[in-house]
C-alpha cells in the first residue's frame, strides 16, 4: 500500500527530530547544539545579546560503568540531563555533546552570573540522589570567538577545573581527599 502524503510528511518530520535529539537523554545532540551555537554567534554579530557556553563532564564516570555496568551509567546520564534541564532557563539551550559531556548556552548573562550558574549546577548535581560530581567549564563569548573556539575554551576550562578538583594537592596523601 502506498503511504499518503501526510504519512510521508510525518515520517520526515520524525526523522528530522531524531537526527537532532540524543536518544538516551532526549536533549539536543551534538549536531543540534553546534547549530544552535552558530545561530548564537550570528545573532550576536547582528547586535544581539551576549552569551556564555558551559561544558559539564561527569567526574569519574568510567569507574561507574566499569563497576556497575552501562545500564547504571546510562541512568546517571539520564538523571543528570533531567537535573540540568530542570535548572536552566527556557531561553537557554542544553545538549549532550557525547559520552558523559553536556553543554549549555546561557543567554543575556553577565560573566560573573554565568560562572555562578555553572557552579550552582555543579552543586545541584552533587546534592542529587545519585550524588555524582560534575565539573563545569565556562567561556563567555569574546569578539573574536567562533562557535568552535568558544566551545573549546569552555572545554579547556572544564578540564582545568576537573584536574584541580580531582588531583591530590601537595601535602595530601594520594588516594585521599
Amino acid at each position: 500500500a502506498k503511504a499518503s502524503l501526510g504519512e510521508l510528511a510525518a515520517e520526515l518530520s520524525s526523522a528530522r527530530l531524531e537526527a537532532r535529539v540524543d536518544p538516551l537523554t532526549k536533549l539536543a545532540n551534538r549536531r543540534a547544539f553546534d547549530e544552535r551555537l552558530a545561530e548564537c554567534r550570528s545573532r550576536l554579530d547582528r547586535g544581539g545579546t551576549p552569551y556564555a557556553v558551559a561544558v559539564f563532564d561527569v567526574d569519574r564516570f568510567k569507574p561507574i560503568n566499569d563497576a556497575h555496568g552501562h545500564r547504571v551509567g546510562d541512568g546517571v546520564l539520564v538523571h543528570l540531563a533531567s537535573l540540568l534541564k530542570a535548572h536552566v532557563r527556557a531561553s537557554d539551550s542544553i545538549g549532550r555533546l557525547g559520552g558523559d559531556e553536556f553543554a549549555l548556552i546561557v543567554w543575556q548573562i553577565a560573566p560573573d552570573a554565568a560562572a555562578a550558574k555553572a557552579e550552582s549546577l555543579e552543586t545541584i548535581v552533587a546534592a542529587s540522589p545519585y550524588a555524582h560530581a560534575i565539573s563545569a567549564g565556562l567561556a563567555v563569548l569574546a569578539a573574536d570567538d567562533t562557535p568552535q573556539t568558544a566551545l573549546a575554551r569552555a572545554d579547556a576550562a572544564m578540564y582545568r577545573r576537573k584536574r584541580a578538583r580531582l588531583l591530590p594537592s601537595p601535602g595530601r596523601e594520594r588516594g585521599r581527599g
